[in-house]
Formats: C-alpha cells, structure tokens, sequence
C-alpha cells in the first residue's frame, strides 16, 4: 500500500494543496527510489559483513583457535548494523506521518531537499496565492518511480498500473511511460517464476525418473535420462533468473532517463505500446513524442 497510497493522495489533491502533494511524491520516492537505495546498500552491507566474518575465520584459523561465527563481538556488531539498518528504514516513515500530522514541513535526509528543489517547491504562507509546483516534473517524478518499483517484487506493478487507471485520459505522457512500465515489469517478474519453476519441475522430474524408493542408480537409462534432464533445466533457470538483475537495471535506468526529462522507451516494448496508442487515437494523437498536457482542473 505504501505504493498505491502516494499517488491516490498526489492525484486527489494536487492543484488544491501544495503541501499534499509534495508530501505524497516524497512518500512515494521513499517507497520506490528510496528502496532501491536502502536494498542495494543493505547488499553491500551483508557482502562486507560475510568477508569480514570469513577474514576473522581465516585468522582464528591460523592462530590455532576455534573460530564459532555464531558468537563474539564482530558477529554480534554485524547483526546490530543489519537489523539496525532495516529498523531505520521503517522508522523514517513512522516519524514523517507523525510529523505531517502535526501540519510539520516534513523532509526526508537527502531525498527530501532535492525533490522540493525538482519540483520548484517552496513552503508559502496561508494568506499567499499558492505556486504550484512544476507540473512537468511532477508527472516525470511518478513515472520515475514507477520505474524505480520495479526492484519491489509483484508489488511494485501498483505504481505504474495505480497511475494508468488515474491518468489514463488525462495525460498521454504518464499513459504511455505507465503501460509499458507495467507490461516490463510484469514480463520480468514471469520470467523470474518462470526460472524457479523450470529448475522445480527438473529437480521433480529427475526424483520421479530415479524413484522415490529404493537406491537410484546413476548408471541405468533412466537415471541418465533423469540427470540430463535436471542438469538441462537447471541451466535454463540459472541463465533465466540471471537475466533478471540485468532487467532492473535497465528499469533503474529507464527512470534516471525519464527524470532527467527524456521520453524513454524500453527496447520493443517501447515503440510497440506507442505505435498501440497512436493506432487508437489516430490523427487525435501528436506526431512527436507522446504530450504529458493534462486538462486543467477547475
């Protein structure tokens, strides 16, 4: 929901209330960008923690002491780092909806001061004509980050389809970025299942080829049999899930490219789903790249 949320309250209230709408696409960057960040850096975390742990084994070794990873101070200091980390992850929000709720200007380390900058945002009095902030930008930060989601497993699809059914006659330029990032994300996510289910189907058909009793015998037919099937599966899975950090890359790419105020296309998906739209409007539709104009609320 922490996805689906940000834009329902950004559509619903921006033209109205500056301060909403800035706060939701900060909810929203810190669901999505701010993720991407948080799970990459908790990556290098956990690879330094292992080397170090594997370092301080080596040591013991070679001193000719018994090196238990399970205890001791650098094992008790990894796992502090780790949990410590994913608590502050989830406390951050916890402070920023208690501020918003004491009507607090509310800004995330690092992300919040940049977004307000992005977005021409800056806190004005009660008694002054608001200025709204860049529309342009706001539509390219949502579909930025739907791009960004697409490290947050099935979830993530929230954020480009949420913006689709909220903008779909409204603004060609988030239709557009919102179907195929929708279309990417699931297709990358099938292909993910698609690996872990090729390598269980192998590993079950190799069980059932072997029998479930009794020794199997590797040199009958059917343990071979059985073998080349598993060993073929299993590289189909491992080049399948491979392929998959490839994909969110390109998907953290396509939305640096979109906030950097490109009309990014992802290869194939991209021109087929703007050649789909273009087909349906017909002449209605600009010959350049898709417009992000929306119709001005009253």
């Amino acid at each position: 929901m922490g996805i689906l949320l940000p834009i329902v309250g950004w559509s619903d209230r921006r033209r109205k209330s500056n301060y909403a709408a800035f706060q939701s696409l900060q909810a929203l960057g810190y669901q999505s960008l701010g993720f991407t960040v948080w799970i990459l850096s908790y990556l290098v975390l956990v690879i330094v923690g292992v080397i170090i742990l594997i370092i301080m084994s080596f040591q013991a070794e070679s001193a000719g002491q018994r090196f238990d990873p399970r205890f001791g101070p650098g094992t008790m200091l990894f796992f502090i780092v780790i949990f410590g980390f994913f608590a502050i992850y989830f406390l951050l929000p916890i402070i920023a909806a208690i501020a918003c709720a004491f009507g607090k200007d509310f800004r995330y380390p690092i992300l919040g001061d940049r977004l307000a900058r992005y977005l021409d945002h800056e806190p004005t009095q009660i008694t002054e004509a608001p200025r709204w902030l860049n529309e342009d930008h706001e539509f390219r930060w949502v579909a930025g980050m739907g791009h960004f989601s697409i490290l947050i497993m099935l979830w993530g699809m929230l954020a480009p389809l949420t913006t689709w059914i909220l903008y779909d006659k409204r603004s060609p330029f988030l239709k557009f970025q919102s179907i195929q990032t929708l279309i990417y994300q699931a297709g990358t996510t099938i292909l993910y299942f698609a690996g872990i289910f090729i390598y269980f189907f192998g590993f079950l058909l190799l069980f059932v080829v072997m029998g479930v009793k009794g020794v199997p015998n590797f040199n009958s037919s059917e343990g071979m049999f059985g073998i080349l099937v598993f060993g073929l599966t299993l590289l189909i899975s491992f080049v399948l899930i491979l392929i998959v950090p490839l994909l969110h890359i390109l998907g953290q790419w396509a939305g640096y490219r979109v906030l950097k105020g490109d009309d990014y296309h992802y290869p194939l998906i991209g021109n087929l789903v703007e050649k789909s739209l273009r087909s349906r409007l017909g002449s209605e539709t600009p010959s350049g790249p898709l417009s992000h104009t929306e119709e001005s609320p009253s």
